[in-house]
């Protein structure tokens, strides 16, 4: 039981000292009014043992009950589970009923809804692609269509949230919503019912030949569905002849350790390592091949940068300590933390670091942090750029103490936190002009982007009936670069200079192009175009010709 005790010495330094005189002439009420005050400020919790427990419960129940404003309880018990996680590692982490089901959704690969790809353009939803056999496209919806009633409610022209928007968008699979479109050349509103489906969200985004016998695969993430995934891509290649693959992890941020064992397990030999973890109260857990991976005889090529995170440095990792695969690029994030998910009643969640990774050489892939400082963990590739390692080889200072070996060739291979490559690939920083990243930062791209796909979809598509003619034949007009330069300008955005936006146009082209593409067909035929610009890509296309 909580036992409260309040006695004269825990009366002694209050902040308001008020003498026996004082109390005197206020009188009974002023008496009356002062005591619980005190009770209530000076109060001294006791239990047994001193327990931590009771008395983060006293706090919280303390300020519930007599704190001068009215406070949120869930609010307040949340705030402090995330105070308590903010002083432990950058990961673990604290998450809502609605983040913990959008982070599950991520992972399944999945999630109920009508099957659009959107955009709101001057506060009105736009259809950029349904999902091919989803449920949107099997009614009739089709690209450029605004949907502007959901139900019994008016989205378009009053400002609402987007994450508003998917939640009216979005639910249980079987269940029915009504939606009001205006196409463009139809005059009225048109009104469709739409019965809600799994709605599929695929971690391989593109898979194409992008050489005679070379394959390309990028995958965004690592879900429940992505080594099927993978393997459908794989398969797809190996019967248009492919003998290389170039497996794309850039800006690959991670998932499930279970996908990423998977995947790595389709390159790797009987009883080849592919990670093992362990921590304090966490046994070391070893995760080996079972060899009866698809692609053993396949020569391969995994692209990573900065952003390259979790389950994909498993799998760079992997590929790498086995002399399975070269590793181009620049050095990964390094995040080797492992968490365990613990899903509260209400749907929230806690992500707890359990756990370290380590790659079959015995290099942790965790880089160092302070507990607590998670600004300083966040800074970290500003720093890198700082200090030159993106973008100068001989900026890089590899630890002599932190030297591994791989299994077979017993190659030399450094820790200290992330995957750092076999074939580094500089960041070109001039490629990308300052002026570039800001039209992108402020969404001057996209926003411009949208509009104009928006008004020229049908003359773009009539004119070029294939993706290959549009790659071969179309080419973004100036008059569409002058309009964005204008309204950048009217942003406040300009080139310091005419060198600037000399070098600034080529790359703006290219991505607008691929950009269009995307919306036009999907993200594989981005990649078709825009990995044109990707240096790390085109330095292993030489690395292949070189036969190295």
């Amino acid at each position: 039981m909580l036992r409260f005790i309040t006695d004269k010495n825990t009366l002694a330094g209050t902040s308001a000292v008020i003498s026996n005189n004082t109390l005197k002439r206020g009188g009974t009420a002023l008496l009356l009014f002062l005591v619980p005050l005190f009770v209530c400020a000076q109060l001294t919790f006791h239990t047994s043992k001193n327990n931590p427990m009771r008395k983060l419960q006293f706090a919280e129940m303390l300020i519930n009950n007599v704190y001068v404003d009215s406070v949120d309880e869930t609010k307040l018990v949340e705030d402090g589970i995330r105070g308590m996680l903010k002083g432990l590692d950058p990961h673990s982490s604290y998450m809502t009923p609605d983040e913990a089901k959008a982070m599950q959704e991520s992972l399944e690969g999945d999630f109920d809804g009508i099957g659009v790809q959107f955009n709101i353009i001057n506060d009105s939803l736009v259809v950029i692609q349904p999902t091919l056999n989803g449920p949107s496209e099997k009614v009739g919806i089709r690209p450029g269509d605004r949907i502007v009633w959901v139900n019994d409610t008016l989205i378009a022209g009053v400002k609402i949230p987007r994450a508003t928007i998917i939640r009216k968008l979005r639910g249980k699979k079987g269940t029915i919503v009504h939606l009001g479109v205006v196409r463009p050349g139809v005059k009225g509103r048109l009104n469709f019912v739409v019965k809600r489906a799994p709605i599929p969200v695929k971690s391989v985004e593109a898979a194409y030949m992008i050489r005679p016998h070379t394959g390309y695969v990028h995958m965004s993430s690592f879900g429940e569905k992505t080594h099927r995934e993978f393997l459908q891509a794989v398969d797809s290649l190996r019967r248009r002849g492919m003998e290389n693959l170039i497996l794309d992890l850039e800006d690959n941020g991670g998932g499930l350790m279970v996908a990423a064992a998977s995947i790595a397990n389709e390159f790797l030999d009987d009883n080849d390592t592919i990670v093992y973890m362990y921590g304090r109260r966490t046994p070391m857990k070893v995760y080996t091949a079972r060899g009866n991976g698809a692609l053993r005889g396949i020569k391969t090529y995994v692209l990573v940068n900065e952003y390259t995170a979790s389950a994909a440095e498993i799998v760079s990792g992997a590929l790498q300590d086995n002399d399975r695969a070269t590793i181009v690029g620049r050095r990964t994030f390094g995040k080797g933390l492992v968490q365990r998910p613990v899903t509260f009643e209400d749907g929230s969640a806690m992500r707890v670091t359990i756990a370290h990774y380590y790659t079959p050489s015995g290099r942790c892939i965790q880089k160092p942090y302070k507990k607590g400082d998670s600004d300083a963990y966040e800074r970290d590739i500003e720093n890198r750029l700082k200090h030159g390692e993106l973008t100068n080889v001989d900026s890089i200072h590899l630890d002599s103490t932190q030297q591994f070996y791989t299994k077979r060739l017993h190659r030399v291979v450094y820790g200290g936190g992330g995957i750092m490559p076999d074939v580094f690939v500089p960041l070109d920083t001039a490629k990308f002009t300052h002026f570039h990243r800001q039209l992108m930062a402020k969404n001057v791209v996209i926003d411009q982007l949208l509009n104009y796909v928006d008004h020229n979809r049908k003359q773009i598509l009539r004119q070029y009936k294939t993706f290959n003619a549009f790659k071969d034949g179309y080419s973004v007009p100036d008059a569409f670069i002058s309009s964005l330069l204008t309204v950048a300008k009217a942003k406040g955005l300009e080139p310091k200079d005419s060198a600037e936006l000399r070098t600034t146009i080529p790359a703006l082209k290219t991505q607008l192009k691929a950009l269009i593409a995307r919306d036009l067909w999907s993200l594989n035929e981005y990649f078709e175009i825009w990995n044109d610009e990707n240096d790390v890509l085109q330095r292993t296309l030489r690395l292949i010709d070189s036969g190295k």
